[in-house]
């Protein structure tokens, strides 16, 4: 394919990633020089009016040397210390790298449980306007030093994502050590690097299990959960290596562009499709999954074959079809207990048994959310 990629090109607000293993040397210390590369890139960006949010991996990474660690801990204590050492290198060598082109940068350290939270989800997307008005330009990362489970399993990928869309970005561009999705592991013989995805049913075949490197820890599935949370929500996902770092955010044909498939819901509904931590499930039959499936209603009592968790009305619970699959997530109109005395009834019964107060959907189709 030859052009530009016109949906990246003409992105108003672009989220870049970049992982550890694009910005460290072998010696496991933090690449300076990648660093300033980097922010030569975003300053072009910006020159050009567009807004930039960097989400960037490597404080653990840039901690290593400091440390005189070898390789990146396993247990979450010395992570976290690791995490707490870098971090301070880690954002000293961006505000340099950034002041050569007289660009300020504001720190934001996140954690899964900050996006997870419905007030913080909001309070994310009015610190990075307010950032973005005032011409600074925000770096995100995990906030390692305390963060528990985003050490042992997380790359930034997911968070990248997240952030993309509390932000309401138009393009996410993830700057990696490969440089894009391959039909087959790359370095296969026969593997070929694919362009475009207009659906990740398309690549459900491909092999993704290569990991990442010594220094990182995501791998090519944390790249294409992240495309999923962001496509979904209507942002375009360029997947590129960090060399190609400039071509990639200008709309170059180069990399992997995830083309969107969805569209951009309210804050509330991105947050409880992608961020939400559910607090339990209503199992319903084969027809209630099916109209959920095609968006065609509510979820009435009628449909619900069984409820599990403890929640209260106006908490985030998962439906799940009678395979077990989560068809949707949605706001509970009722708590667990009323749930399971309504589940099985008719608008009718309710009110017949319960009261005119129950006779009503569990969860009004506005507050639902397809899986």
């Amino acid at each position: 394919m030859n052009g530009t990629r016109e949906v990246v090109a003409s992105a108003r607000r672009v989220v870049v990633k970049v992982g550890s293993s694009s910005l460290t040397g072998q010696d496991g210390r933090l690449d300076l020089a990648v660093v300033q590369r980097l922010a030569d890139v975003l300053a072009g960006v910006r020159a050009s009016g567009r807004q930039v949010i960097l989400v960037t991996s490597g404080a653990i990474a840039a901690g290593l040397a400091p440390m005189g660690l070898p390789a990146r801990p396993k247990d979450l204590a010395t992570a976290q210390a690791t995490a707490s050492v870098g971090q301070g290198a880690l954002i000293a060598a961006y505000s340099a790298a950034f002041a050569q082109h007289e660009i300020t940068v504001g720190q934001v350290l996140l954690t899964a449980d900050d996006m997870m939270r419905r007030a913080h989800y909001g309070n994310a997307l009015r610190a990075f306007n307010r950032l973005l008005d005032l011409g600074v330009l925000p770096i995100v990362n995990e906030n390692d030093a305390v963060a528990t489970d985003e050490i042992r399993f997380g790359d930034n990928d997911r968070l990248a994502a997240l952030v993309a869309t509390v932000a309401h970005a138009d393009a996410l561009v993830l700057l990696t050590d490969v440089d894009g999705l391959y039909t087959a592991a790359p370095g296969t013989p026969g593997a070929e690097r694919i362009d475009e995805v207009h659906g990740l049913d398309e690549v459900s075949g491909v092999d993704v299990s290569r990991r990442g490197s010594a220094l990182g820890t995501g791998g090519m599935i944390t790249k294409l959960e992240a495309a999923s949370i962001a496509t979904t929500s209507g942002i375009a996902v360029v997947l590129a290596s960090s060399a190609d770092a400039a071509q990639a955010v200008a709309g170059d044909t180069v990399g992997t562009l995830f083309h969107a498939t969805g569209k951009r819901d309210t804050n509330r509904l991105q947050w409880l499709a992608h961020a939400a931590r559910t607090r339990g499930s209503i199992h319903v039959d084969a027809g209630a999954a099916r109209a959920l499936r095609g968006r065609r209603a509510s979820l009435l009592a009628a449909g619900v074959t069984a409820v599990h968790g403890s929640f209260e009305a106006g908490e985030p619970v998962d439906l799940v079809d009678p395979d077990g699959a989560v068809v949707a997530r949605g706001f509970a109109g009722f708590s667990a207990e009323e749930t399971e005395q309504m589940k099985g009834l008719s608008t009718d019964e309710l009110g017949e048994r319960l009261g005119d107060g129950y006779a009503r959907e569990l969860i009004h189709i506005d507050a639902l959310v397809v899986m």
